[in-house]
């Protein structure tokens, strides 16, 4: 089957990096922030011959500390971003954006886009910003944004911050693309409090009360702490792990996904040469008013431990690996579900294959297998 013209132009085997956009690639590696952006514009629009643009970046990213920003709609991530870009640029730090904004039902563009924002970073060419669409994705990450981190971080970037639209439970999504989330709710928000208790609480390294100058910020941190402590308390262990990925079924079990001892660390060492396990991560519960930039500091900071835990620990490269699997399943699961497609449209269409089933000609089983069928010779006959 032919796949040349799916998603943009990939083709079957390893992506091919023509003369034109080699050059692309190289200007984006010298610090060009046109090519950055040229690069982030294919990368959204799946171009023909994104893939092989990216592909050529991979092996010049994992320098930047990739950081995602998420919670409810009016938590003030957009104000909190932006002075976090501020302040990383204060201590030298060079960084990039990408605000996942609400996709237009009829463009799929990111209907947010045009509005003013990162004001406090206006004219600063080490702070790139760029509002992407979420396509649709419930929570608000597609793999055009996952590919743009990539572009930001071969460019050079420090900090790479990732805004998302904030659709509740779903934004889970998040995980697949930061080293370390920060969730933020805003003071009085019972119903957002009862969302995390529902979700959400296992992906966040970093819970932030924002606008805590309102009434009602030292209940919300209270209930965010009790939270947090219930999360490392009488269940620890028993939590899906870190940023939500598949953790050992019993606290004690030493063979779990991250390869570390989950227990408590009561009466370790003893008949063991193994090193005693690294403490796990307990997430911090923070308070800022990003309109003033209060707290911002004391976040970076929460930022950067949790940073330097993931890479003390270890756990840094295993978070990698359930990442790159994540993203190695989407990218077959697109392309697979690309060539189906393909086929569909070869029989006539999804619309004469349902009347058909609609008539009692065939059933959805058999249209399935049928569809699958030419996938399936191909993959056994490259496996013979």
């Amino acid at each position: 089957m032919d796949g040349s013209e799916r998603d943009g132009g990939a083709t079957p085997g390893a992506p091919e990096l023509s003369d034109r956009d080699a050059e692309l690639v190289e200007e984006l590696l010298a610090g060009s922030h046109r090519a950055l952006a040229r690069v982030i514009t294919r990368i959204e629009d799946r171009a023909g011959g994104h893939r092989a643009i990216v592909s050529a970046l991979h092996e010049h990213t994992g320098g930047a500390d990739v950081i995602g920003i998420t919670g409810s709609p009016g938590a003030g991530k957009s104000t909190l971003v932006d002075k976090l870009a501020a302040a990383y640029r204060e201590r030298g730090d060079t960084v990039g954006v990408v605000a996942v904004d609400p996709s237009s039902p009829y463009t799929g563009g990111a209907v947010l886009g045009d509005r003013i924002r990162m004001g406090s970073n206006v004219g600063d060419m080490d702070v790139f910003f760029r509002s992407m669409s979420a396509r649709g994705q419930l929570g608000g990450l597609s793999m055009a944004t996952a590919d743009a981190v990539k572009a930001l971080d071969a460019f050079g970037k420090d900090a790479v911050i990732v805004e998302t639209v904030g659709a509740g439970q779903n934004e889970v999504d998040v995980v697949r693309t930061a080293d370390t989330v920060a969730v933020l709710v805003q003071p009085g928000s019972g119903d957002d409090v009862q969302t995390l208790k529902a979700g959400i609480l296992e992906i966040g390294d970093v819970f932030v009360v924002n606008k805590a100058d309102m009434d009602g910020a030292e209940r919300t941190l209270a209930e965010l702490e009790e939270m947090v402590h219930r999360r490392e308390g009488p269940t620890k262990g028993l939590e899906t792990g870190h940023h939500g990925f598949d953790a050992p079924e019993h606290p004690d079990d030493p063979e779990g996904s991250d390869g570390s001892d989950h227990s408590d660390g009561a009466g370790d060492g003893e008949g063991d040469e193994a090193e005693e396990a690294p403490p796990e991560w307990t997430p911090k519960v923070l308070r800022t008013v990003a309109n003033t930039g209060e707290g911002v500091e004391e976040l970076i900071g929460a930022f950067d431990a949790h940073a330097a835990h993931l890479r003390e620990s270890g756990e840094i490269e295993e978070t990698k690996r359930r990442r790159y699997a994540e993203e190695i399943r989407t990218l077959v699961r697109s392309d697979v579900g690309a060539l189906a497609a393909g086929e569909i449209e070869r029989r006539g269409g999804i619309d004469r294959l349902a009347e058909s089933v609609r008539k009692r000609e065939t059933d959805p089983y058999s249209v399935a297998a049928e569809v699958v069928a030419p996938i399936v010779d191909c993959v056994e006959a490259d496996g013979e």
